[in-house]
């Protein structure tokens, strides 16, 4: 058995013990996850991928433009195979530092684009973005461009997710700028099927987080017992992820033992979706002002670009 991770084994283990069973999204992203979910981008009913790539190949002059010359390209979880191609060489920064928590996978994508862009210094970190991290001495003193895509900051609760911001400004510094994705709001239908795909590639990935609590934590949970389901919350404007128990089933994890009933859930993810002034509130409120914002011709995703500006006090 690996070696588990100790934030993962107190998160796991407090999580589902606690009145409303959870466990944080990160941790859907091992190995496998990460790549099951690199499926699910390309999957015809998971829209946000393909619309976001669409938008920043179109907007890229405009992005460039507005980019420093010789910038260090900070991606706030490894890159994926389309998105992060177009900005590197519609920007052609001096460095780009991945960093992701997965890090198996991190060094996969960072040999990549390492092989693909010679003329790019590749430093990848291996770190929970969510928490304070360290960039690499070499790009300390490079004009900043955080990426931050694929509507990631729908996983966070609105406070949670000011709190993300504010630590990117932190981590970055003044003057950054930061490029980020928000999913829109759109019918309900349609969000439900890009997070329950009828080809069961959505449920594998949110089932895989039973499998790494076994592998890695010594569960005994008995897989079949749960069941993926997707969920709209409206009053929360966001689409929820559970494991729903599909019978009363009993299990243990690193000795401490759980029961649940039949139809009782773990909470793994949450995907807010913003309207445009949300959206901008938000950012604002976790210390970056947007300076443009660009849609798809139907409204379905946005890209803000936004600076970290000195604070401003009012009078």
């Amino acid at each position: 058995m690996p070696e588990a991770d100790p934030a993962f084994r107190a998160d796991v283990l407090a999580g589902l013990a606690a009145p409303v069973p959870a466990v944080p999204a990160r941790w859907l992203y091992d190995h496998r996850g990460s790549e099951l979910f690199d499926r699910i981008t390309r999957l015809p009913s998971y829209y946000p991928t393909r619309t976001e790539t669409a938008l920043l190949e179109q907007v890229m002059p405009e992005i460039a433009a507005l980019a420093a010359d010789d910038c260090a390209i900070v991606e706030l979880g490894s890159g994926s195979s389309t998105k992060t191609p177009l900005l590197l060489r519609g920007v052609r920064p001096r460095a780009y530092v991945p960093v992701d928590i997965s890090g198996d996978y991190l060094r996969e994508s960072a040999a990549r684009v390492d092989k693909d862009y010679p003329g790019i210094a590749v430093f990848p970190v291996e770190a929970d973005f969510t928490r304070p991290f360290a960039l690499p001495r070499e790009v300390t003193d490079l004009p900043k461009l955080g990426f931050f895509p694929g509507s990631t900051i729908g996983n966070f609760v609105p406070p949670s997710a000011t709190d993300l911001l504010r630590a990117f400004r932190a981590d970055l510094g003044t003057g950054a700028r930061l490029l980020i994705g928000m999913d829109r709001v759109k019918p309900v239908a349609r969000l439900l099927a890009a997070y329950d795909d009828p080809e069961g590639v959505t449920a594998e990935f949110n089932l895989n987080l039973l499998h790494r609590i076994n592998r890695e934590l010594g569960g005994d949970i008995p897989i079949d017992s749960f069941r993926h389901e997707a969920r709209w919350d409206d009053v929360l404007s966001r689409i929820e992820m559970h494991l729903v128990a599909t019978r009363a089933v009993a299990f243990a994890i690193d000795g401490q033992r759980f029961a649940f009933a039949e139809g009782a859930s773990i909470h793994t993810e949450n995907s807010h979706k913003y309207g445009p002034r949300g959206g901008r509130v938000l950012l604002l409120a976790g210390g970056w002002t947007p300076l443009i914002e660009w849609t798809d011709a139907a409204g379905d995703f946005a890209l803000i670009l936004a600076e970290a500006q000195p604070d401003r006090f009012a009078p």
